[in-house]
């Protein structure tokens, strides 16, 4: 694995990755529903020597649970340049979510995708939602595309930031016309809507160079460019296609955008929605 071809401008932001483990030291949960490797905070650090990265976004990882530790611990110790969001239960009492800002988190993770088997119960939902609204925390809604059209309304009925991940994972095979994409974009206008232009391998058919996913990212790049930001999505779980190298992805950053577009996506926009 080499360096990337493109140079990303500096204070370039990753606006998507997780830590898993070391299970040693932060075990996973029981009814996780895959047990991936250890992918500590180490390993999230020497990626991003390589790619030229300095600030990240960790999302916690699901074979975590709402156990945020592992998270809260790479926070921590990255002297400020790393925010995180978190996965919470009712249990989380005010102290607590206090507690989690104070470590960094700057929003809850909600996923709706069918295969996890951890869709939220809408109450709960609407409930968290509320609630994380005082510390000025947006809700990350983790979808499959045709829930985009299923939970539209309620989205819309957000107050809060929401920030839609892997541009809804929807299939390249169905073209930027499809119903799902087209809610989508008619969804990111909406002041309060964020989108993550990552996960160009999960939306591709044809697999690398993943250049089928391109369109998407740059139809929502021009609709919301200040409200679009990037991810890796390092260590890649669950992937629809293996992804060899993460400075591949990096590398279509270019055909994304031009260097004004470019240090909006990865380094404006995030510091205005994570305060990185």
């Amino acid at each position: 694995m080499g360096a990337p071809h493109y140079v990303p401008p500096p204070d370039a932001c990753d606006a998507h990755c997780h830590i898993w483990g070391p299970v040693a030291r932060f075990p996973f949960v029981e009814n996780r529903p895959f047990t991936p490797p250890d992918r500590g905070k180490e390993d999230l650090a020497a990626l991003y020597a390589r790619l030229g990265i300095t600030r990240s976004v960790i999302v916690q990882a699901i074979v975590h649970g709402t156990d945020n530790r592992a998270m809260l611990d790479a926070i921590a110790g990255s002297g400020g340049r790393y925010r995180g969001v978190a996965l919470i239960d009712d249990g989380f009492d005010e102290k607590a979510l206090q507690a989690l800002h104070e470590g960094g988190v700057r929003g809850v993770r909600f996923g709706f995708v069918r295969h996890l088997k951890a869709r939220p119960d809408m109450d709960f939902f609407r409930r968290t939602v509320a609630r994380i609204a005082p510390l000025g925390w947006h809700a990350q809604i983790h979808l499959d595309a045709g829930d985009l059209l299923e939970l539209r309304d309620e989205l819309h009925a957000l107050r809060i930031p929401f920030v839609i991940d892997h541009m809804g994972r929807v299939d390249a095979a169905g073209g930027v016309e499809q119903p799902a994409f087209r809610a989508l974009l008619e969804m990111v206008r909406h002041e309060n809507c964020w989108v993550k232009v990552s996960g160009a391998d999960r939306v591709s058919t044809a697999g690398p160079p993943f250049h089928d996913a391109l369109p998407f990212a740059c139809a929502l790049i021009a609709a919301a460019p200040g409200r679009v930001v990037w991810g890796t999505d390092f260590p890649h779980s669950n992937p629809r296609h293996p992804v060899a190298d993460d400075a591949a992805l990096l590398d279509l950053l270019p055909l994304m955008a031009d260097a004004a577009g470019l240090r909006r996506l990865l380094v404006e926009n995030p510091a205005r929605l994570y305060g990185v």
